[in-house]
């Protein structure tokens, strides 16, 4: 008969061996305080015929405006995207049921960031969310005229990228409410943007794989039939649109 103390003692130290085997290499523990985020903005070219409001790539080569770069670095926290497998139980046999794939979902990521006395870096999602819609006549703009991208790594402690993951097709869906108080206070004021995105891939290994561009190459050929025949309606009747 096998001796249980034995086992047990042998059991965990051959746990605590594999656990601390990270800290003896180069690889370390990851750290959720070292990491960098990326923003990649609409460039506005491909807006709808007659739209003067897609110029977010103009402004932000302003030099009194915020630019991506300057935004990310007061990103104080950020989440890696998740990835829920949806299914269903299959019913269809004896016994205990099983759960059955059908399909995949993508939730919405929430950044928080500091804001300097000029709120510039709400402005700058703010701008980016007007991409989405005519503040004038209320209606909408095409999806490829407000969707960018966004990057997200973990960092080493030499600062190295170790993991990466890139959000396609994004955009900030949500900006946040903030409150003022009238009591003194150090703490810095923050804004939270919840973030919309179609899917995303791992930099590491997937940065390969190919992309699925027939609904974008459906959307591109859909938005120039319309842009034609925007352009051939008379000015006048064009303001009913």
């Amino acid at each position: 008969m096998a001796d249980l103390k034995n086992f047990v003692s042998d059991t965990a130290t051959s746990f605590l061996n594999e656990f601390f085997a990270p800290l003896k290499d180069d690889n370390g523990v990851a750290l959720p305080s070292r990491y960098e985020v990326m923003f990649f903005v609409p460039t506005g070219t491909r807006g709808s015929a007659g739209n003067t409001l897609n110029t977010f790539a103009g402004l932000i080569n302003d030099v009194t405006e915020a630019k991506p770069r300057d935004v990310s670095l007061q990103c104080n926290k950020v989440e890696f995207p998740g990835l829920n497998i949806d299914s269903t139980p299959d019913t269809n046999l004896y016994g205990p049921t099983k759960e059955v794939m059908n399909g995949f979902t993508y939730g919405d990521i929430t950044a928080s960031f500091y804001m300097s006395e000029s709120y510039k870096e709400k402005q700058f999602f703010e701008r980016w969310q007007k991409l989405a819609f005519n503040p004038n006549t209320w209606a909408m703009q095409y999806y490829d005229d407000y969707v960018g991208g966004m990057e997200i790594y973990s960092l080493d402690r030499s600062n190295a990228r170790r993991y990466g993951v890139k959000l396609w097709e994004c955009f900030p869906k949500t900006i946040a409410s903030q409150s003022l108080d009238a009591q003194p206070t150090t703490t810095p004021q923050t804004v939270d943007i919840t973030f919309s995105y179609r899917y995303w891939t791992n930099l590491t290994s997937e940065q390969d794989l190919p992309k699925p561009l027939l609904g974008t190459l459906q959307r591109v050929v859909a938005n120039q039939v319309d842009k034609t025949i925007i352009n051939n309606i008379p000015k006048v009747l064009r303001r009913l649109l």
